[in-house]
């Protein structure tokens, strides 16, 4: 049966295949801001300390999450490198909290809890190629399990979509930010992970009928009739 294989290259590590995702993915991005109008207080808030904590910890989660997903679909890696993100995620939950008390012990303004429907269509808008360019990625693979796989990818797409949104949208209370974007990408999030099997399909059963379609006919051996 070994007589026609052919060689098969194996899929890059996790953080080659990030390092690619965020090529495609922030350019996009990018785009996407510059279409929707940077917000007026950019430079301003880019010599805030909170705004780049915030926006570098959210960064580092995307990655984490998009490095973490490739490792799902890579037969022979530990499992409990889905676990990554989390330790970023703190960091952004954090900021976010702390950012919160303190309007809350200065009795702010920022406590008030306004409407921000529009978070979702950004993040959706600004994560759409991100989103896309992570599931091409992700179906290369194996995925042992689709729906944690898929989940990691979704959650990687729309927390960068979210660094993208803050760049044009000009919410930065940290109660609107925990309610209405964090909100927004965990329903996309959990909604990317209820179609985890179908958003992925069968992987492993259509790489395998690929492969033994290409086979050559004679390759395989005949065993003897027996009369």
């Amino acid at each position: 049966m070994a007589k026609g294989a052919r060689p098969i290259r194996p899929l890059p590590s996790p953080w080659k295949r990030a390092v690619n995702w965020l090529a495609i993915s922030l350019p996009s991005v990018t785009v996407v801001v510059i279409l929707a109008s940077p917000r007026s207080d950019l430079a301003e808030r880019l010599t805030d300390a909170r705004f780049l904590i915030e926006q570098a910890a959210a960064f580092a989660t995307a990655i984490a999450a998009a490095v973490a997903a490739f490792a799902m679909i890579i037969p022979g890696r530990d499992r409990r490198l889905a676990l990554l993100p989390l330790a970023p995620l703190a960091v952004w939950l954090g900021s976010l909290g702390q950012g919160w008390l303190e309007a809350w012990l200065r009795a702010s303004d920022a406590l008030r809890l306004t409407n921000g429907w529009l978070c979702l269509p950004g993040i959706m808008m600004v994560g759409a190629v991100p989103a896309l360019t992570m599931m091409g990625m992700l179906r290369r693979g194996v995925p042992i399990a689709p729906r944690v796989t898929v989940v990691l990818g979704a959650f990687a797409a729309a927390v960068l979509g979210d660094v993208g949104v803050r760049l044009f949208h000009s919410q930065d209370a940290s109660l609107m930010i925990l309610v209405w974007q964090f909100e927004s990408v965990s329903l996309l999030t959990a909604l990317a992970g209820w179609g985890g099997r179908f958003i992925m399909g069968d992987t492993t059963i259509a790489n395998s009928h690929r492969f033994l379609n290409r086979r050559p006919r004679n390759s395989f051996p005949t065993l003897p009739s027996q009369h």
